[in-house]
């Protein structure tokens, strides 16, 4: 026996908390499949190529931070093209689609940037408010302080990847400002707490001289894999919570 999709979903949306924030895109069941959940897929974008996966899985319900509709942001919607080919695909094969956006960004316990700091091991942390989308980061404290080299190993390390670092800050790095994926504006929150260090997922080209005129490091370490954790640990919440298999499905992107 599954699990009722309508209880997986009140969960969710409860936990996340998803009426706290006013996204750009939906939050929450997307695309409605089979009523039986036995097993869940996660990813961090919807693709054909994870859909694919899904059904090769035998998945019934497939969870995401970026959505189906995340690409239209907020505009209208027309049924073409991508869109059309990925929801023939859901349709088709009865396979749910959630997606959660900034409240996976922001969750205290299992979001991205919460877990980013867990992962490189920040102390006293707390909450770094951006203008545009409130409390959605974190900020924490190195200590010992580190070396802006060893420090960009660290995250390279921990994530998997080669991040492009700007050294515009101090050589050594004790605060650290944490926004995943796209968040490269939010340089400022981070400057305005005390922090010496940002680390995004993305940088824009309009950032560079800033946070070079500014004076605070920037380490840009891929919006993709910035923004793995939240769904892979709420797949993992879910196994636990509700015995269901779950499996994280990795699309690699460098970007």
């Amino acid at each position: 026996m599954g699990i009722q999709r309508d209880k997986i979903v009140k969960f969710c949306e409860e936990y996340l908390k998803v009426k706290d924030f006013d996204d750009k895109c939906h939050n929450g069941l997307q695309v409605e499949g089979k009523s039986e959940i036995k097993k869940i897929v996660t990813g961090v974008s919807l693709s054909q190529k994870l859909i694919e996966q899904a059904i090769a899985k035998k998945a019934d319900m497939l969870i995401v931070h970026h959505g189906l509709f995340s690409g239209a942001w907020g505009g209208e919607l027309q049924i073409t093209g991508l869109y059309k080919n990925r929801l023939k695909l859901l349709l088709e094969n009865e396979i749910n689609l959630m997606g959660f956006h900034l409240p996976l960004d922001a969750h205290p316990e299992i979001g991205n940037n919460i877990s980013l700091c867990k992962l490189l091991n920040l102390q006293d942390v707390k909450v770094l408010n951006t203008p545009d989308y409130g409390d959605i980061g974190y900020l924490g404290e190195l200590k010992p302080e580190m070396e802006l080299a060893d420090f960009v190993d660290l995250v390279n390390e921990k994530l998997g990847v080669k991040a492009y670092s700007l050294a515009a800050g101090p050589q050594k790095v004790k605060k650290v400002g944490i926004i995943s994926g796209g968040a490269s504006p939010d340089y400022k929150a981070a400057v305005v707490a005390g922090c010496d260090t940002f680390l995004s997922g993305d940088i824009r080209e309009s950032v560079v001289r800033a946070v070079e005129e500014i004076g605070i490091n920037f380490i840009n370490a891929g919006h993709y894999n910035t923004e793995k954790l939240g769904v892979k640990n709420l797949g993992e919440l879910l196994a636990e919570k509700f015995d269901l298999e779950v499996e994280f499905v990795d699309i690699p992107n460098e970007i």
